[in-house]
């Protein structure tokens, strides 16, 4: 039997986890939805956690507000502004209660803390739409946007900043534990109305919104990166950016959580921002028009922070207050990354009819011990990447069976996944799409994925791929233990029985791999 290695202990472990995630009751938990009233826009979202304690994101919604615009310029909200946000949040309540959402908690931050009738709204809020606010305190503020934006993205150490529309928040942490946070109010719509008169702005505007901005970040005496460190951020200003970068460059990858933009690239935007009249932006790829006017400001705060702290890049979150505040209700905490993959590994495959749990532990297992025999100094990357590829695989035969390669790879790229970086899922989705054609091209995830990646991929796709017709071969509801043996030219393996068209196919393609032939007995 092929010999077992520190790596296979732990992932055996991680699969009677997985299998027993996967198996619980299909009994769902409360839905809770949260109601956001921010600076510069209102949003909805209606969250569960299911059974496997990943929080699933069932529908929500968003509308503009423009709160911080009132406050700056009166100290106080108008009528119409009040009016704009009571219509806004009786909508927000009626998709809320529409999901099926069995508590609705709604929390208000920047301008409503500055706001000297912000308390006054909170209570006509109460009286006419029966809906309890609380204003988050800056500290409050930065814990559950910490908490939602650090809690799906597989990152450890470093700072974490949340731009809104009225404040900017900053959190260091370590061992994913928030250590410190501070709260600025450097908000990209504050920013932009305080300083950019012009349009587009003039060079002394951006020099003296510069200045204004690392004023405020040197009085917060923000600690200098480690080297293990990384800058993670949030907010709508971030994300409209990180939708501007990924149109200018083939990208195979749909979601933003996990998005990555160097700091080189933030330079060209923010001069090409700077440089077009806020009518003109709405022809900018990937920007919002409802960020036109204030994009700028907020573009310049983040480039000056990722300048001050010494970043190359920063990973886009794709989450932060409200789905921290959503975790605090469900009792969802800070799980470990390995932990984190698990419960989003167990929640992705419980969505789809033709997946089974027992076949995909079974293939895994197999997977894993081919990668053991065969592969042993394969960078622990991808031999994982093997394994989410076996327990995943079978998600594309709910739509159709011959073509699950194809249908799980694009379902991937199109999935959010807690705990894995896009470099983790291209990955995944690469093996899996190479198992089932070997002419597929791996073109498409060349911005993700190194040289020394896809030059592993063909293996890594044949080991998948003989796993597979080995499971499909197993009676249900038994282990699998298979035989390797590695000669001169050859590689014996002792497995349940393959048809002779069968281990020609696959013998092929593991010689074309591997330089070797493969011959499979039957145990």
């Amino acid at each position: 039997m092929c010999a077992p290695a520190s790596r296979a202990v732990r992932k055996r472990r991680t699969s009677r986890r997985l299998r027993s995630m996967s198996l619980s009751s299909s009994r769902r938990r409360p839905v809770v939805a949260v109601i956001d009233i921010g600076s510069n826009s209102g949003r909805v979202v209606v969250l569960e956690a299911d059974q496997a304690r990943h929080l699933r994101l069932l529908t929500g919604s968003r509308a503009p507000l423009r709160l911080v615009g009132d406050v700056d310029e009166h100290a106080h909200l108008s009528e119409e502004t009040m009016a704009r946000t009571m219509e806004a949040v009786r909508d927000f309540h009626a998709v809320a209660k529409g999901a099926g959402a069995s508590r609705v908690v709604a929390v208000a931050t920047a301008a409503m803390r500055d706001a000297r009738n912000g308390r006054l709204f909170m209570e006509r809020l109460r009286r006419e739409l029966g809906l309890q606010v609380r204003i988050l305190s800056g500290r409050d503020e930065a814990r559950h946007g910490f908490a939602g934006a650090i809690r799906g993205l597989p990152v450890a150490n470093g700072l974490l900043f949340d731009l809104g529309g009225g404040s900017l928040q900053i959190s260091q942490f370590r061992a994913r534990r928030l250590q410190h946070a501070v709260s600025l109010p450097l908000g990209a719509l504050r920013l932009s109305r305080m300083f950019l008169e012009s349009d587009p702005p003039r060079p002394r505007e951006l020099r003296k919104l510069r200045a204004h901005v690392a004023k405020h970040l040197s009085k917060a005496r923000l600690p200098r990166l480690r080297r293990s460190d990384v800058v993670v951020g949030t907010g709508g200003t971030l994300r409209n950016l990180a939708k501007i970068d990924r149109s200018l460059h083939e990208y195979p990858i749909s979601t933003l959580h996990g998005y990555v933009v160097p700091l080189k690239r933030l330079h060209r935007m923010v001069q090409e921002l700077a440089a077009t009249r806020e009518r003109n932006r709405d022809e900018i790829a990937g920007l919002s028009a409802e960020r036109a006017d204030s994009i700028v400001g907020g573009a310049v705060a983040i480039e000056t922070l990722l300048e001050m702290l010494g970043a190359a890049e920063v990973i886009v979150s794709g989450q932060g207050v409200r789905e921290g505040v959503a975790a605090s209700l469900l009792d969802i905490g800070m799980p470990p990354i390995a932990q984190l993959r698990e419960s989003s590994l167990a929640s992705l495959g419980a969505r789809f009819d033709g997946w089974d749990a027992s076949a995909a532990d079974r293939r895994r297992s197999i997977a894993r011990q081919l990668v053991e025999a065969l592969e042993p100094s394969l960078p622990d990357r991808i031999a994982e990447a093997v394994e989410h590829g076996a327990w995943l695989l079978d998600i594309g035969r709910t739509l159709d069976f011959f073509d699950r390669h194809l249908h799980t790879a694009d379902m991937l790229l199109a999935t959010e996944l807690d705990g894995f970086s896009h470099r983790d899922v291209a990955l995944v989705s690469g093996i899996v799409r190479l198992a089932g054609d070997r002419h597929a091209d791996s073109a498409r995830l060349r911005p993700l994925l190194p040289p020394g990646d896809l030059d592993r991929l063909d293996r890594a796709a044949v080991l998948l791929a003989l796993a597979d017709e080995i499971e499909r071969r197993c009676p249900r509801g038994r282990p699998v233990a298979v035989s390797c043996r590695v000669g001169g030219a050859d590689v014996k393996i002792r497995a349940p029985a393959l048809p002779a068209w069968r281990s020609r196919d696959l013998g092929a393609r593991f010689q074309r791999a591997f330089g070797k032939t493969l011959v499979v007995r039957a145990k």
